[in-house]
């Protein structure tokens, strides 16, 4: 469990690190007349990056299947420590001019493509240690994702208390990126010293490992694929809407930037704390009947949560709405990643997971950040991020529905 979720905390530490401090990094390498447009600019190399997340997912979900999930855990954290090298030394607009921008947009896509093969590679890993408990095994890829949360909205807080607001744009937004290529030496060293599964070394030894994986995917199983790019879209639109309430809170609520911060690490600790639980749940109730009931709970909250959150913007309120927001995304999400598992056989799992979490993350995550600034600007409505997660959350329900219909998963 430490060696997969050790390469996916440092990649979601990395990109939720982007997210926070957004503000800063359109004032370093964005810079425009008006402050929106800027941060739109931040915030689309931000989604930008999720386009080539299919390519990284083809590529190394490929090389999972083929050559051991092993190989392309060690492959994918070398690739992302090499990305967020480059934004953490990257000189600023005003040093480099057009070149600034464009190499952090390097780095992100660099960064993308990594992460477009870690996913699949992590959760096969995980999930193929112990069939029997491949819920709660699983969860612990999601678990990392709350943690690398709580990682980098710490290191938000503490920087946003004790620099002032010249300080944290000129050089104080760099201390998180920095700190993060600690987390890649000490997780390639545990990845080099741990076994492959044994499920995909029988699948091997057996001639049960498919040659042409992406081929098989895309002919055999497309229904698998479209039913969990659906079923991942609400826990997808729901991280996102955490990576922007930095921003949100500080731009649209004039909070202080801490606020924004001390409530995505409140959603951390329920995320970090809950998730594996509801995956050991999943183990024994079935993963569908605990994702609905966590997904309708959650359309059924997220309004009424915002309107008071805008209603009645304070610290208090902001770490009540993030914290319950943080409690129902566990219930949905803890069971998720043994769920995308089970939808494809051992012999395509890293390729269709690969496939079907960042078709996912790309169609609704990447860009939210982004959509949720642009319909906040043309209707000045502060209830934005609830429609946006409405609107997904039902695509979700739907697609939970028919998966358990057509693809026989309970």
């Amino acid at each position: 469990m430490l060696a997969a979720t050790a390469g996916n905390t440092l990649e979601w530490y990395d990109l939720t690190s982007y997210g926070f401090f957004a503000a800063s990094i359109s004032k370093a390498f964005f810079p425009a007349s008006d402050p929106t447009v800027s941060l739109m600019l931040a915030f689309g190399t931000f989604g930008v990056s999720y386009l080539v997340r299919p390519l990284g997912a083809l590529v190394l979900g490929t090389y999972a299947d083929r050559t051991g999930r092993k190989a392309a855990l060690l492959l994918t954290i070398r690739l992302m420590m090499i990305g967020t090298l480059l934004i953490a030394v990257m000189p600023s607009y005003e040093t480099m001019g057009i070149a600034a921008p464009l190499l952090i947009l390097l780095a992100r896509l660099m960064q993308g493509f990594s992460a477009g093969g870690e996913f699949g590679s992590a959760t096969a890993f995980l999930a193929e240690q112990a069939s029997d408990r491949r819920g709660f095994m699983a969860s612990w890829q999601f678990a990392s994702q709350g943690l690398a949360t709580l990682l980098a909205a710490a290191f938000g807080t503490v920087l946003s208390l004790t620099l002032s607001g010249a300080q944290l744009d000129s050089w104080g937004w760099r201390i998180p990126f920095i700190i993060g290529l600690l987390i890649g030496p000490v997780g390639y060293l545990i990845r080099r010293h741990v076994p492959e599964t044994t499920e995909f070394i029988d699948a091997s030894e057996h001639g049960k490992t498919a040659t042409t994986p992406v081929r098989q995917v895309l002919r055999n199983q497309k229904l698998a694929i479209l039913l969990m790019v659906g079923a991942l879209a609400m826990s997808t639109a729901v991280t996102y809407v955490i990576v922007y309430m930095p921003t949100y809170a500080h731009e649209v609520l004039d909070l202080p930037s801490s606020a924004g911060f001390i409530g995505a690490a409140v959603s951390g600790v329920a995320l970090t704390t809950l998730t594996p639980l509801i995956g050991h749940l999943s183990d024994k109730v079935g993963r569908i009947k605990v994702m609905l009931i966590a997904g309708i709970a959650l359309i059924l909250s997220i309004y009424p949560l915002f309107l008071l959150l805008s209603g009645r913007p304070s610290l208090l309120v902001m770490g009540v709405v993030m914290f319950t927001l943080g409690v129902l995304k566990a219930c949905y999400f803890g069971a998720l990643p043994a769920l995308m598992s089970e939808a494809f056989p051992t012999a395509t799992r890293g390729t269709g997971l690969s496939l079907s979490y960042n078709i996912g993350v790309m169609s609704f995550g990447g860009f939210a950040p982004v959509i949720i600034t642009w319909m906040i600007a043309t209707t000045g409505s502060h209830l934005a991020p609830a429609i946006y997660i409405v609107v997904i959350g039902a695509l979700s329900i739907v697609s939970l529905l028919a998966a358990r219909r057509f693809l026989s998963l309970r």
